[in-house]
């Protein structure tokens, strides 16, 4: 048994096909074909119903699929915990949210370069199931991500509790307003991240509870295209403490809503039984070291009235 023969036994398993399993691992589908064949004939179990185009696993296919993956995750530890020398280089894959990875994780990859010289890390910017899944088949070593996740092999340690803020355009009106409600913006026209964005979500979920549907002028992909919109005046929106930037200030206004406080909570996840390399741990106590730093600044200033 090889453990290339698991890899494929679980590629098929999460794809339910032979050819979207054999593009995953890199090989061409009839030497994957072959090599689960060959596997069947050790075990002495079929581990695949074959229907059609179909792959379901058997009885005995969710019980080898289970094993497998603890097999591979212990032989993915050994090799990690072998190579975790303080003379060696040591390599690490972070995950982050599109908007929190340029404001939180980028900064501190770029101190890590000076700090730990002999770390290398590798970022994935994607989508919140993504990085929940890519955590889970032992792809990130850590993500930080917002909450809620639930899922019985990820930990969870909370980082921070971060206000949503409402931003203006300079010229927009409510740039020199001392106070804003959710009424005021009732009429509003908003610019928000797409529909993928667990910040969309959480804001389509805030203002419903409100009873409150948005007027909704531009979708975006980054956070950087959404504030070119707002600065532009074609439309509010609701952003991150995390994501205002000195820079902002030149074209930008944030402000808090008043009799409302929407707010989001930040986590890192990370999979309970993948070994933390000195790498992971070092790249953790600098992300402790910022959140509590970012928890402990004061209030976002509001504009005074005119």
């Amino acid at each position: 048994m090889e453990l290339s023969q698991l890899r494929y036994t679980i590629a098929i398993a999460e794809t339910g096909n032979f050819t979207r399993a054999s593009e995953r691992c890199h090989v061409t589908q009839p030497s994957l074909s072959q090599q689960i064949l060959n596997l069947e004939r050790e075990i002495g179990h079929k581990l695949f119903h074959r229907l059609g185009r179909k792959a379901v696993l058997t009885e005995a296919g969710i019980t080898f699929v289970e094993r497998a993956r603890r097999i591979l995750f212990e032989v993915e530890n050994a090799a990690k915990e072998l190579s975790d020398h303080p003379s060696l280089d040591r390599r690490i894959v972070v995950g982050g949210l599109p908007t929190i990875m340029p404001y939180l994780l980028t900064p501190l990859i770029a101190r890590c370069r000076t700090e730990f010289p002999n770390l290398l890390i590798h970022a994935r910017e994607d989508f919140r199931p993504d990085l929940v899944r890519a955590v889970i088949e032992g792809e990130l070593d850590l993500a930080v991500v917002t909450l809620p996740v639930k899922d019985h092999r990820i930990s969870i340690e909370p980082l921070l509790t971060e206000p949503l803020l409402l931003v203006v355009g300079k010229k927009h009106p409510f740039a020199s307003r001392s106070e804003i409600s959710v009424t005021d913006i009732a009429e509003e026209t908003f610019v928000t991240m797409g529909d993928s964005s667990t910040l969309a979500a959480q804001i389509r979920a805030f203002f419903g509870e409100l009873h409150f549907e948005l007027k909704i002028s531009h979708r975006c992909a980054q956070v950087a295209t959404l504030k070119s919109f707002v600065a532009m005046g074609a439309g509010i929106s609701i952003l991150p403490n995390v994501a205002r930037l000195p820079r902002d200030n030149e074209t930008l206004t944030y402000l808090r809503l008043t009799g409302a406080s929407p707010t989001r909570e930040l986590a890192v996840i990370r999979h309970l039984q993948r070994y933390q390399s000195r790498g992971a741990e070092q790249f953790l106590a600098l992300l402790r070291e910022h959140a509590r730093a970012q928890s402990n600044e004061p209030a976002v200033p509001v504009p005074a009235a005119r």
